[in-house]
């Protein structure tokens, strides 16, 4: 683990944090957008949120697993709540004005409560799995394993609860559907795009970042 002066740690946290929000109220707007993928229903989503893997993989190989749980449990409401509103002002894809808040959006709603449980769920799964992987010498396998298994729970966590018997006909057919193909794009983004990228960041990161002497 990366030892970091006090002052650069609360930066690192900072900046987490808001990376997480980011990444979460974007990819709650993507989810709304269905794109066709080789004749396969999926969303826009699919493509956004692997980058919150990621980033809590490099917070736990860099700050430890207690941080990585600290940016989990601060970026949570606030996610919730901006995703709800942004979803709200652009849903389907079209500035919808200031005056669709005045009334509650169930439909928005219930996809922001599912990002809520599906992103928690996800996280905490990929902290305990990259937690217990991160010392072996291959340090591929760690991203790999949380990827697959933090990703499986998010995706069909999320899903479920968002749009089974949803009020939307389309997404409440097609759900399954949908998770599927949409958790087999994240992880081929993730193992052949991020996983690298994980690589490269954490050994830039290493070098860049200022050091103090651990304690013993």
């Amino acid at each position: 683990m990366h030892t970091l002066s006090p002052s650069h740690r609360r930066g690192t946290l900072a900046g987490l944090i808001a990376f997480h929000i980011v990444i979460i109220i974007a990819s709650n707007y993507l989810v709304q957008l269905p794109m066709t993928l080789f004749g396969w229903q999926t969303t826009w989503g699919a493509f956004s949120f692997p980058f919150i893997f990621l980033a809590t993989d490099l917070t736990v190989r860099l700050l430890g697993k207690a941080p990585a749980r600290q940016v989990i449990a601060r970026v949570m409401l606030p996610a919730l709540l901006a995703s709800y509103v942004v979803s709200v002002l652009f849903q389907d894809g079209a500035f919808q004005g200031a005056a669709s808040l005045g009334e509650f959006n169930s439909f928005v709603g219930r996809i922001s409560l599912a990002s809520f449980l599906a992103y928690v769920l996800g996280q905490v799964l990929d902290i305990q799995v990259f937690d217990r992987l991160r010392r072996l010498r291959q340090w591929w396998i760690a991203p790999a394993a949380s990827t697959v298994l933090g990703n499986l729970l998010d995706t069909f966590a999320f899903f479920s609860v968002a749009f089974w018997h949803s009020s939307n006909p389309f997404m409440a057919e097609h759900w399954v559907e949908i998770a599927t193909v949409d958790y087999g794009v994240k992880l081929s983004v993730s193992l052949l795009l991020f996983v690298p990228l994980y690589g490269m960041l954490l050994n830039g990161l290493m070098r860049l970042l200022p050091q103090r002497p651990a304690l013993a």
